[in-house]
């Protein structure tokens, strides 16, 4: 078995309104950083893993993200795998 890193990130669709993002960003807007909008914030989640192999190892990651690290009704997620 071989081991990797995993990366998994996780967003908001982009047709759900992100409460957090719209917070941020109009908190930016009264310390004058008017330049910055569209504010979206995520999760970032990084874990090990042993795999055969490197398919194998997104493969499992990516049933850990649909089942329990995303909401598939409002989130995506992208996985990096890393060996």
């Amino acid at each position: 078995m071989k081991k990797y890193k995993a990366v998994v990130k996780v967003s908001l669709r982009e047709n759900i309104l992100d409460v957090q993002g719209k917070t941020i960003e109009h908190a930016l807007y009264s310390l004058d950083f008017d330049m910055m909008n569209n504010v979206r914030i995520g999760k970032l989640i990084t874990l090990d893993i042993e795999a055969q192999n490197d398919g194998q190892a997104e493969a499992f990651v990516e049933q850990a993200a649909k089942k329990l690290l995303s909401n598939p009704v409002i989130e995506d997620f992208t996985i990096e795998i890393i060996e």
